[in-house]
């Protein structure tokens, strides 16, 4: 792939997610993490339908709920619903969503713009996937938004629209608190920009991470046709809109416990020295943005570095070493 292609694709690639019945994206250039519904401040008054306040990393960013500006109906929140943190080039915000469903990379050519659109104007293009439609929210727009101060949430009740139970205020409260500790340790205004992201994941117990730069796609659950005569650790090949990608079960190719057999089969797509490769995994949790030191130290194996995030200890794996491995080729379809 030349520079120009692999810098129009990354601009391309997108964070997609459920609101209601519809299907939202953004860039991920512009997603800084995604966390589960933490717990939010509410003073008595807040304008431009913000749900609430949360200070993250030494901000106090605004939240909000995209149904309050295209006047769909707003149901009850919940703990499973996921939060979007969002950088434009001035201002940070968060985003609630119903569930996040992966990451694609949009071709442009299936992307029809929306005529007329203006710095108001939330929904900007549309994007044709699987028989579905994909709405392209122009955070530029809910930029714009967040700056006045003349469009009130009117005789809603914000604080009503979130969990009273006493486990449920537990739990976002916890999650309010650990992004609290994290505080100051990894961004600061200068680095909105940083390109250090990376998509996490669990093999068994352990958690690992691998840098969005090689992720081409993420899904939830896939379906994988095993290869007769293949190593074992070659999971199979599965057909991806009319490409056949190997599959490769992480576990049994870097020896680890084999842990227990789950029914969904998550996968990341990569790319790499010019291989795409889908990577079986566990469980696939957060996108985050790491700000490394200039002394982290590297190596040549499969394993990268490790690094501590929000408390976690995560183990990076090194895809060019991984997809540069021969043993991984199917070459009997």
């Amino acid at each position: 792939m030349n520079s120009n292609n692999y810098i129009e694709q990354k601009k391309n690639t997108h964070l997609y997610f459920r609101v209601g019945g519809n299907k939202y994206a953004v860039n991920t250039d512009n997603v800084l993490e995604i966390m589960k519904l933490p717990e939010l401040d509410y003073p008595q008054k807040l304008p431009n339908n913000i749900i609430g306040l949360l200070k993250y990393n030494n901000f106090v960013i605004n939240v909000i709920d995209i149904r309050f500006y295209l006047n769909i109906n707003v149901p009850q929140y919940n703990t499973n619903n996921e939060l979007l943190i969002i950088k434009t080039d001035e201002i940070i915000f968060g985003v609630i969503a119903d569930k996040v469903l992966g990451i694609l990379p949009f071709d442009a050519s299936k992307i029809d713009a929306i005529p007329f659109v203006d710095n108001k104007t939330l929904v900007e293009s549309l994007y044709k996937y699987e028989q579905e439609t994909i709405f392209i929210v122009n955070i530029y727009a809910i930029e714009n938004l967040l700056k006045q101060h003349d469009m009130g949430t009117g005789d809603i009740d914000i604080p009503a629209l979130f969990p009273q139970d006493e486990n449920s205020r537990s739990i976002m409260k916890k999650r309010t608190l650990a992004i609290a500790s994290k505080a100051g340790l990894k961004l600061a205004s200068g680095e909105l920009h940083a390109k250090n992201k990376y998509i996490s994941f669990n093999l068994s117990d352990d958690s690992y991470c691998i840098e969005l730069s090689y992720v081409k796609e993420v899904l939830k659950d896939t379906t994988i046709t095993h290869v007769p005569g293949t190593p074992d650790f070659i999971e199979g090949i599965m057909n991806l809109r009319g490409d056949y990608i190997t599959v490769l079960n992480l576990k049994k190719f870097l020896n680890l416990c084999p842990g227990k057999t789950l029914d969904k089969k998550p996968v990341i797509i990569v790319k790499c020295n010019e291989l795409k490769l889908a990577l079986l995994i566990d469980k696939i949790n957060e996108l985050f943005e790491f700000i490394e030191s200039d002394n982290v130290e590297t190596n040549d194996g499969y394993y990268l570095q490790e690094l501590i995030y929000n408390g976690t200890l995560y183990t990076v794996l090194n895809v060019d070493k991984i997809t540069s491995d021969k043993r991984i080729i199917v070459t009997d379809m």
